[in-house]
């Protein structure tokens, strides 16, 4: 491949990326308070994979999102949490409630 050919093949990843990250930003929105963690994390992932190819595309737009170093350790920190089911992305608690005798009571004669 080609050095032009290279080039369009990381302009048309970073693009879907792009609308990748859009798409998850917009889903996530929904109210579905389970899943909303977890897309929120799987769309700085993505945006985190934007800012890495940005600089092999430079004709292309820079992403309209947050990419200083200090915040993506912060996603760091919240990928590693999303991965170990920790945080906010802990599953939830199974209902276990204590159930007493379940015997019926003895009738007394």
């Amino acid at each position: 491949m080609d050095d032009a050919m290279t080039y369009r093949a990381y302009e048309q990843v970073y693009i879907e990326l792009l609308s990748a990250a859009a798409h998850l930003d917009t889903v996530r929105r929904v109210d579905l308070d389970a899943v909303e963690p977890c897309a929120t994390a799987a769309m700085h992932a993505v945006r985190f994979a934007v800012a890495i190819l940005s600089p092999a595309v430079p004709t292309l737009p820079p992403p309209r999102f947050p990419d200083d170093t200090e915040r993506l350790l912060q996603l760091a920190a919240n990928w590693r949490e999303a991965a170990l089911g920790l945080g906010d992305f802990t599953p939830p608690r199974p209902d276990l409630r204590v159930v007493g005798d379940t015997a019926p009571p003895s009738k007394k004669t």
